[in-house]
């Protein structure tokens, strides 16, 4: 990989108040398929690499038991199922990609395989698969879990959920389709093979019922950090999906996962990063911190807790008022919480043994929530130049996952026409789309 690769993360267009902010639609509201539509076509214009949406299906209910302030104030919610939507965008669009989010820990893999197929079908090569193990017990509660699974079994489940995938798309030849209408023979059954597979997991029969898709399988995407999603990164993932901002953070992720790659036999080269960064980009630099301000003045206690809370799988409602950082991650590990996010940043930045107090711990909570821990204001120069030298200190494999805290879509288009010509203007991007599919564009 050279260059930088740009991804606009469209999972929270509409929550954390962005829906009533100065530059979102009026008359027009999530999910309304035509606001995603348009940004499509404008970030394929400039030529953004791919759009991604990540997922949840629960209310947040973790942050003292109760969905109310999730509800009230619009905290990780609604959120659609969005392969619709990317059909749609695709329709409209011609090269550039889309992520999909699916839970390994909930969904199954016969039916996730044949949806991807479908819309790798539907997009003409250009899905990629984020795929999760899940944190969140309200997502857990909706699939008939009481709790959460184990940490390290969730990502157990994930690998074997990714490899009966892998074998079910592998299991209709490239050119098993033959289409003889002269004898009216569809396909050579020679080259049509049922899995048989039984794991730990999953019984699956197979084959898959589906014409081979353009890229036979989507590009796998996932954005493990702790030790065990690292590893499972190392076994499958072409695209990983990191947390910016935190320089040391950064590159305790990049280190331990081309330790992994190469353990599994992978070049490290091959697998970028692409870093999750906010970004709020003005004309000038009194505009953007004018617009960070509107952003900010919407959080209060309530919404950092519920949005921290849900985020992790664990009820900051009941820290005590002092503790230190690594018996807070020995509780949410008991928890069978995520130990990635927050915490993980907390003790990478200031070590295990440091004793926050429970006011100390919201401060910075309250910077994680909002973003602000990781975004990037001021004109397009100022981001520019950030972006560039974080992507060299980093390694330069990979790219960034641009989110906007400001509203849709006015947020997105600051990007799309201030930042990414600023950013191409400099020769900082990869090679313009000219591929077939998503995975011959990113890999170019």
């Amino acid at each position: 990989m050279s260059g930088m690769r740009i991804a606009f993360d469209l999972s929270f267009t509409h929550t954390e108040g962005r829906w009533a902010r100065p530059g979102s639609w009026e008359g027009r509201d999530f999910p309304d398929v035509r606001m995603f539509m348009e940004l499509a076509q404008t970030a394929e214009r400039v030529g953004v690499d791919m759009l991604f949406f990540g997922d949840g299906s629960g209310i947040p209910d973790t942050w003292r038991g109760s969905i109310e302030p999730a509800v009230e104030w619009g905290i990780q919610w609604p959120r659609q199922d969005m392969s619709p939507v990317i059909a749609a965008m695709s329709t409209v669009t011609s090269s550039i990609g889309f992520g999909l989010t699916y839970s390994s820990t909930f969904m199954h893999p016969f039916y996730v395989a044949r949806l991807l197929n479908s819309l790798d079908h539907v997009t003409n090569g250009r899905v990629a698969f984020n795929v999760v193990a899940s944190t969140r017990g309200a997502d857990a509660a909706n699939y008939g879990y009481d709790k959460l699974l184990d940490h390290d079994v969730r990502y157990e489940r994930m690998e074997e959920f990714v490899e009966v995938c892998q074998a079910l798309w592998a299991s209709v030849a490239p050119d098993a389709i033959v289409r003889d209408r002269a004898t009216g023979r569809f396909a050579d059954p020679s080259k049509v093979s049922p899995i048989n597979h039984r794991g730990k997991f999953f019984t699956v029969k197979g084959p898959l019922s589906a014409v081979p898709s353009p890229q036979i399988s989507p590009v796998l995407v996932q954005a493990g950090n702790s030790p065990r999603g690292i590893a499972a990164s190392a076994k499958f993932a072409e695209v990983v999906f990191g947390f910016g901002a935190n320089l040391k953070g950064q590159l305790r992720h990049r280190t331990l996962l081309d330790e992994a790659l190469v353990a599994e036999g992978r070049d490290p080269a091959k697998v970028g990063i692409l870093w999750a960064n906010q970004v709020i980009v003005g004309r000038t630099n009194a505009e953007a911190r004018a617009r960070r301000d509107e952003v900010l003045a919407f959080w209060d206690h309530e919404a950092v807790g519920a949005y921290l809370s849900h985020n992790t799988g664990y009820d900051y409602s009941t820290l005590p008022e002092k503790f230190a950082i690594g018996e807070l991650r020995d509780r949410i590990h008991a928890a069978q919480a995520s130990q990635a996010g927050l915490v993980s940043s907390l003790a990478a930045e200031l070590g295990d043994e440091h004793v926050l107090s429970r006011a100390e711990f919201f401060e910075h909570g309250w910077r994680s929530a909002t973003g602000i821990d990781h975004t990037v204001v001021g004109d397009a120069a100022t981001i520019a130049d950030a972006l560039q030298e974080n992507f060299a200190a980093t390694g330069s494999r990979g790219g960034y996952m641009l989110s906007s805290p400001t509203g849709m879509p006015s947020g997105f288009d600051d990007i799309a026409e201030l930042l990414v010509p600023e950013l191409r203007r400099r020769g900082a991007l990869g090679a313009p789309r000219s591929g077939r599919t998503l995975r011959e564009n990113l890999s170019a």
